[in-house]
């Protein structure tokens, strides 16, 4: 018989099979909710019924998060996952149940969340810097940057395919939302996120604001004294400058960094730096980036107004054949094409070189890292809000928010230290952890969830599992 198609000789397909549960990984999110304490705060906030059938509201949250996380892109799928693992768990709720819940979370309940948030995000930092290594601090073209919580501001579009609440129009000529959301670079945590209408502005001070304010919220005051807030062109906003400015105290230094859009003065500027002002700049990893350079503009720019000690850094680059159509016509004068980035960097002090523009641009390029967090977000449930309702979708973005958070404890908590697995990404995680099956067995009134020996990433799992459990319990 043909090695080709006699793979299946004497296979029988049944679905009879006792004791398998699917998913498996879903302990691992359960337990990480369940020992830095966000079950318990989240069931501190929300009501606590005892009639009979009654589903704890903090419960069915934490259950959406882990649904989302292992995949699950609408209430339905998260019942469904839920009644298939309800011989680990217990009872589920149902879809109903779940709207329900979204449904019931206005404002006041949002904010108490938000402290219960904060609360729980305080005590894993402890933790973290508790870690071999201790807190995962940035490293920006080959400088550690020790100290410092850097928050990237970035928003994005989810489209809609039917109408739904609130739902509008977008600048990309698609229909849907646009939020607007504030991430840790530290940690790949979800800090903030503000769901807006499709046709938000994208440099609307006063969402700048509330989304800022609410991710430094966020931050555990111990964590507080260094701050650097990234923003792309969006953030070259006079009121959002003046008030990243207007944070610094003498505990607390707060840094900016944003794109800043280019104008006739500019590149009348920039024209007058001399040649030998131009240097190459550096990559990442603090090598040179050959065909690429930059130079200080501030003493050259008229611009006024901006806050004090804002200096300005200059890139160019040769544009790619998409680029020259967008070109300036001083840019197709010249043969290059040009960015500006705005700071109030004079120095980082205890970071050797960091008042050199060179760093100041790889400072600045490192944001380009929250796509990838936009990107993990939509692949933990914000591709699509599943409901008509705003309410319920803001509910949804809560809970994709929770999903985001829990993906990033366990690989922070459990699988800090194995490479392939500490900075992998929803999809790897689901292929390599998550989406595992296991027989769950029982012996000696104990409950035994075995998965398969052969697995490679099987010792991972139970390492992971076993730190997860050995968390110091919430105090």
């Amino acid at each position: 018989m043909s090695e080709r198609t006699g793979w299946d000789r004497r296979l029988r397909v049944r679905a009879d099979g006792k004791g398998l549960v699917g998913h498996a990984g879903a302990v691992l999110l359960r337990r990480c909710a369940d020992r830095v304490g966000l079950t318990g705060a989240l069931a501190d906030v929300l009501p606590v019924g005892l009639g009979h059938g009654w589903r704890d509201r903090a419960t069915v949250v934490v259950q959406l998060a882990v649904a989302i996380v292992l995949g699950a892109s609408n209430l339905s799928e998260a019942e469904q996952l839920g009644l298939h693992q309800r011989s680990v768990f217990g009872p589920t709720a149902s879809d109903s149940t779940a709207r329900r819940t979204l449904a019931a979370l206005d404002e006041a309940a949002l904010k108490l969340i938000a402290k219960a948030r904060r609360q729980v995000r305080r005590h894993v930092w402890s933790l973290l810097a508790l870690r071999p290594g201790g807190f995962p601090w940035l490293t920006v073209a080959g400088r550690h940057l020790q100290g410092w919580v850097v928050i990237d501001m970035d928003a994005t579009i989810i489209t809609a395919a039917s109408k739904k609440e609130r739902a509008a129009p977008t600048f990309k000529g698609t229909f849907g939302f646009h939020p607007l959301a504030a991430w840790c670079a530290n940690t790949d945590e979800c800090l903030a996120m503000e769901l807006r209408p499709g046709n938000a502005g994208a440099n609307t001070v006063a969402d700048h604001l509330r989304v800022l304010h609410a991710a430094l919220a966020q931050i555990p005051r111990s964590s507080s004294a260094k701050l650097l807030v990234r923003v792309d062109g969006a953030g070259a906003t006079h009121g959002l400058l003046d008030h990243l400015v207007a944070l610094n105290t003498k505990r607390r230094t707060v840094r900016f960094s944003v794109g800043w859009k280019i104008t006739e003065d500019d590149e009348k500027a920039i024209a007058k730096l001399p040649e030998t002002a131009w240097e190459t700049s550096l990559k990442q990893d603090g090598s040179l980036q050959e065909g690429y350079f930059l130079a200080e503009l501030t003493d050259l720019n008229t611009r006024t107004g901006w806050p004090s000690g804002t200096r300005l850094i200059v890139r160019r680059v040769r544009p790619s054949g998409r680029q020259v159509a967008k070109l300036t016509d001083f840019e197709k004068k010249t043969g290059w094409r040009y960015s500006i980035t705005a700071t109030n960097i004079g120095r980082m002090w205890g970071i050797a070189g960091s008042h050199q523009p060179q760093f100041l641009d790889a400072l600045h390029r490192d944001h380009a890292e929250v796509e990838d967090r936009v990107r993990t977000n939509k692949a933990l449930g914000l591709h699509n809000l599943p409901s008509k309702s705003f309410a319920v979708n803001q509910g949804w973005m809560l809970a994709a928010n929770l999903a985001a958070d829990l993906d990033a404890w366990v690989r922070l908590l459990g699988l800090h230290d194995i490479a392939d697995l500490a900075d992998a990404e929803p999809d790897t995680m689901r292929f390599r952890l998550y989406h595992l099956p296991a027989r769950l067995a029982k012996h000696a009134r104990r409950r035994y969830l075995r998965i398969e020996r052969s697995w490679p990433w099987a010792e991972a799992f139970t390492t992971c599992w076993q730190r997860l459990t050995e968390l110091p319990a919430v105090t």
